[in-house]
């Protein structure tokens, strides 16, 4: 579920015979629910715009999902092989790596 550059996770709670959200990429938790999903869609948009409400009121700027920027850790040797290999197709690393997280991704769907 999207709305505004934000995605929501959504479960079916048993228990209390509802749709549970749970908007993904953020440290702040911002979660909804809805009988419906219909009442999901509308309780979601109504929650990511409470949240860039609340940011503008505080004079905060709001998170967004991703910013772009992506530090992870690897064993040193998949570094160096993909090092390599970014190198013999005359590409940075950075972007080969961009490139193979992009293929990923999209093989997801």
């Amino acid at each position: 579920m999207n709305f505004q550059g934000y995605t929501a996770r959504v479960e079916y709670d048993e228990r209390d015979d509802i749709l549970v959200g749970r908007v993904l990429g953020l440290r702040s938790i911002i979660s909804f629910h809805g009988k419906t999903v219909a009442e999901l869609r509308r309780e979601f948009s109504a929650a990511v715009k409470d949240y860039l409400a609340d940011c503008a009121e505080q004079g905060i700027s709001p998170e967004k999902p991703a910013s772009g920027k992506l530090l992870i850790r690897v064993p040193p040797e998949v570094h160096s092989r993909a090092l390599v290999k970014a190198q013999a197709m005359g590409k940075s690393l950075n972007q080969w790596a961009t490139e193979a997280l992009a293929r990923a991704v999209q093989a997801d769907g």
